[in-house]
């Protein structure tokens, strides 16, 4: 049994750049990161991939070269978790024992839950850019497109990255437009949610985005079955009526949640279908373990799960965890801050910056409710070299 003065479970963005920041501040800190994948994975990009913008090579590095110098790599995955002991069992039956705890595993992607699409994904023009592995065939999908329905889902839960579902939409538009096929496609957007977006300065611009590419809106529609042999998806409006509708293809994001291990656990927020760990909004400590704290996508954070937010999210834990190792207060406060850079097309980008109640925190000094060539550059260019060069040694 191995025991670490601080162990972060999950070396994604989150578990990184945390683990960075807070070698930064201590460097004689033992910290443990457990995280069974080899593969580390930019995934904002892979809108891009689906779009035929960006090279899916480029989003693939190995985990090894990033975990921070002066950590320890457990490549495992944890099964439980046993707060009251201080300590987590892994898959492979190894303990680990903690004096404190920052639990950021990201979200799960919950194919399951709609009926026929794990065994069509990936072929019968079934796609989705979530995975690694299909956001290529989105971009086939479209290349290879003539004409037809073409189908974008969003589910009724929270997901990472709220705009992606809607991003590979308006590229797809585009790209339908510039190539003349817009007179003989359908394109059509499934929502289980209400709203286009939840702030109205952004909404505003995304309905005349809608507009230009001839967009049909299905709000309070979740998908709930794909038949890929046939073509056909299935939908549940808020009714409980099932909606019948044919694709030529069809992007589906899928429905997301805690991981399971999260969720089956004390840490989750009691009684909460998704399995949040449930922590403090502004501090992101635990609310029932002190020792413990957690932020990004599996967290109960009730904001926009992006990687923009992680970025907002990590030095407030970081800085409130040290103070509390040293026996002071949760100082740090986190606003809620969050960010979509919603692309509208190639070439076009609208930056969407807001708080906890939906006001626009804006970065720069310009109207970012506009689509601007300049904010496209900072999505397919500036952000990802800060992602591997910055944010995930805990610089930015």
């Amino acid at each position: 049994m191995a025991h670490h003065q601080v162990l972060i479970i999950g070396g994604g963005n989150a578990g990184l750049s945390i683990a960075s920041k807070l070698l930064i501040q201590n460097s004689s800190l033992k910290i443990g990161i457990i995280e069974p994948s080899e593969k580390h994975y930019y995934q904002p990009a892979w809108t891009l991939v689906g779009g035929g913008a960006f090279d899916v090579n480029d989003t693939i590095k190995n985990e090894k070269d990033y975990i921070p110098k002066g950590t320890t790599w457990i490549k495992d995955a944890v099964a439980t978790f046993e707060p009251e002991q201080n300590q987590v069992t892994c898959k492979s039956g190894d303990k680990h024992t903690y004096d404190y705890m920052v639990v950021v595993p990201g979200i799960q992607l919950d194919w399951h839950k709609v009926k026929g699409l794990k065994e069509t994904l990936g072929k019968n023009g079934v796609t989705s850019n979530y995975l690694v592995e299909y956001a290529p065939y989105t971009w086939e999908l479209l290349r290879n497109f003539k004409g037809g329905n073409a189908i974008f889902t969003n589910p009724n839960t929270p997901i990472k990255c709220g705009g992606a579902p809607q991003k590979i939409m308006y590229l797809a538009g585009d790209y339908i437009l510039k190539n003349g096929l817009q007179p003989k496609t359908n394109i059509h957007f499934y929502s289980g949610g209400g709203i286009i977006f939840g702030v109205k300065k952004y909404a505003d611009v995304l309905n005349q985005v809608i507009a230009r590419y001839k967009i049909k809106t299905h709000f309070k529609h979740n998908l709930v079955e794909i038949n890929g042999p046939n073509k056909k998806a299935f939908f549940e409006d808020e009714n409980g009526n099932r909606i019948e509708q044919a694709f030529d293809f069809i992007h589906v994001t899928p429905p997301q949640s805690a991981p399971d291990f999260i969720k089956n656990s004390p840490l989750a927020v009691p009684g909460n279908a998704f399995g949040w760990v449930d922590v403090d909004k502004f501090t992101t400590q635990h609310n029932r373990y002190p020792n413990i704290f957690s932020c990004g996508d599996a967290s109960s954070l009730p904001n926009a799960k992006t990687g923009a937010a992680i970025r907002k999210q990590a030095p407030v834990l970081v800085e409130n965890l040290l103070h509390i190792m040293k026996g002071g207060k949760l100082d740090a406060k986190y606003t809620g801050y969050g960010s979509c850079p919603l692309v509208t097309g190639y070439g076009k980008l609208v930056l969407a910056e807001f708080d906890y109640d939906n006001n626009p925190m804006e970065t720069f000094p310009f109207n970012q409710g506009k689509e601007r060539w300049s904010m496209w550059m900072l999505k397919t260019k500036v952000l990802p070299w800060m992602y591997w060069n910055r944010i995930l040694q805990g610089r930015a």
